[in-house]
């Protein structure tokens, strides 16, 4: 069996999408819906813009992402995506490689793996995103160093941070990298599937590399948004200074007449 995910959009409208395709939903919430199309063919919908499907082809997968398409915010053809394997049957659990193998399968086991590789593949796409904030942050830096000022207006500064802090607080909202789901905490076997994963894809190592990397991004665009605003305190002091002398003059010329 193999998990096949994709980031398709920036977000997907899951209320909406929810009510107008029709198929046997297993487990639903705000945020991701898991569709049980048969007994061993599933979908996985989230609202972060991922789309995770097991035992599909790719005609499949093409049919139902059309059929998301209207639903997706800022849907991309360019997709970052994830392909895993499932082997049942096993002697005990055991992770490979792109792989992992388990005793017996369920609905809740391949809920749980193709949780994990959505995620996967959610840190890929914010890892790429993060990276190019980083590069253009380093351009201004290295500007800064070279020129001794700024090549950044206020405005796209103001959007830079903007952009920043948007981009933190929807990887802490949508990504549970910390968090196991609840059934882990009563079935031994999905507890060990779940930590498994997660070390099989180094999520935790992952998301905390990308945490510290928007906050370096955030203290620079802070820093240079400090120098901004002591660059026009100090214009509007040289204008304070540059009025009070024209005053000064004027009077002087007064009591010279």
């Amino acid at each position: 069996m193999k998990v096949l995910a994709y980031q398709i959009a920036d977000g997907i409208d899951i209320k909406s999408f929810k009510s107008s395709f029709k198929a046997p939903v297993h487990f639903s919430d705000n945020d991701e819906i898991f569709y049980a199309i048969d007994p061993d063919k599933f979908i996985y919908v989230f609202k972060y813009g991922v789309v995770s499907f097991l035992n599909y082809v790719e005609i499949g997968i093409a049919e139902f992402i059309q059929t998301i398409t209207p639903y997706c915010r800022n849907f991309s053809e360019t997709r970052h995506s994830e392909e895993f394997e499932i082997e049942s049957d096993a002697k005990e659990i055991k992770f490979g490689y792109n792989k992992i193998e388990i005793i017996s399968p369920s609905i809740d086991i391949f809920r749980l793996i193709m949780l994990n590789v959505s995620q996967s593949v959610a840190l890929d796409y914010y890892s790429e995103v993060t990276n190019k904030l980083l590069i253009e942050t380093n351009l201004q830096t290295r500007f800064l160093e070279k020129k001794g000022r700024l090549n950044i207006s206020g405005r796209n500064l103001k959007k830079f941070i903007g952009r920043t802090l948007n981009l933190k607080s929807t990887i802490s909202e949508n990504l549970y990298i910390f968090d196991s789901p609840p059934e882990t905490w009563e079935d031994e076997d999905l507890n060990k599937i779940d930590i498994g994963l997660k070390r099989t894809f180094d999520l935790q190592v992952r998301f905390r590399h990308i945490q510290e990397s928007l906050q370096i991004i955030k203290e620079n665009f802070e820093l240079f948004k400090d120098i901004m605003q002591y660059k026009s305190s100090y214009v509007l002091e040289i204008i304070v200074i540059i009025l009070i002398l024209v005053e000064v003059v004027n009077l002087v010329i007064e009591k010279i007449r």
